[in-house]
């Protein structure tokens, strides 16, 4: 591992004040501050993605993504998932982020991926939909055992993660993202 911080850039799948997905983020952002520095990106102003706005310049909340994304050693998803998939706010984030094809800021960068649900399942057939989606970007999504977290409501408190084996699963993911981070630097 390199001697600096890496830089991360989380997307939470969930717009709600009390996203359990944002709480994650928040939660998995203190458990690795001491070996990288993970913010949160704000997805809830992109217009919906529209091929039209899609030019130089960018609609400014497109445009501050997308340089966000490339700024990135990698990405942490934390989503959700509604009706068996994936949010919309979040597959409208990587479609804005994904373009130009082949040329986007995705292209080549590490991704990470955890889903959260209410239900035990833990948000599983979201996680497939969304290792799909990025895997059309050309992004590197981390072969990690998968981050799933069910009965979600139970695990989260005051804003935060609570439950300590998820989060140490979930640091075995952010190693594995390191160490993809290095390949990619190569």
């Amino acid at each position: 591992m390199t001697s600096s911080r890496y830089k991360l850039l989380g997307l939470s799948g969930s717009l709600r004040a009390a996203s359990f997905s944002t709480a994650i983020l928040v939660t998995f952002a203190e458990a690795v501050a001491d070996q990288a520095e993970l913010t949160l990106a704000d997805i809830g102003s992109l217009p919906l993605y529209n091929q039209d706005l899609d030019l130089d310049p960018r609609p400014a909340p497109v445009a501050a993504l997308r340089a966000a994304i490339a700024a990135a050693d990698g990405l942490v998803i934390v989503s959700t998932e509604y009706n068996h998939g994936t949010p919309g706010v979040l597959k409208n984030a990587i479609d804005w982020a994904s373009r130009p094809a082949f040329r986007s800021p995705l292209k080549g960068k590490p991704v990470l991926i955890a889903t959260c649900s209410m239900a035990f399942t833990g948000g599983v057939r979201a996680q497939y939909q969304i290792r799909e989606a990025f895997a059309s970007t050309l992004s590197r999504t981390v072969l990690t055992p998968e981050i799933v977290i069910g009965t979600v409501h139970t695990k989260v408190s005051d804003g935060r993660l609570t439950d300590t084996a998820v989060i140490d699963h979930a640091l075995g993911g952010f190693a594995a993202l390191y160490q993809e981070i290095e390949r990619t630097r190569g």
